[in-house]
């Protein structure tokens, strides 16, 4: 049996949520001109890493868009 929350408590999770997305956003902004400016400058190490970190926040943020369609 799944356990029901209450309007306040759903509202507190989503707020919760929402701030942990606008934080990863913002550190994928600063990823992509942090890697774009290093590649830019000719250092090309920096890209695969970049991308990776990338797409760990991608994942992050979808797994939390799967969470709350759940909900």
């Amino acid at each position: 049996m799944k356990r029901r929350f209450s309007r306040q408590q759903r509202t507190t999770i989503v707020y919760g949520i929402v701030c942990f997305v606008l934080t990863l956003v913002v550190l994928q902004l600063w990823l992509l001109t942090a890697t774009m400016n290093a590649w830019l400058g000719g250092d090309s190490s920096v890209v695969l890493p970049g991308l990776g970190a990338s797409a760990a926040c991608l994942l992050l943020n979808l797994g939390l868009l799967r969470f709350l369609r759940e909900e």
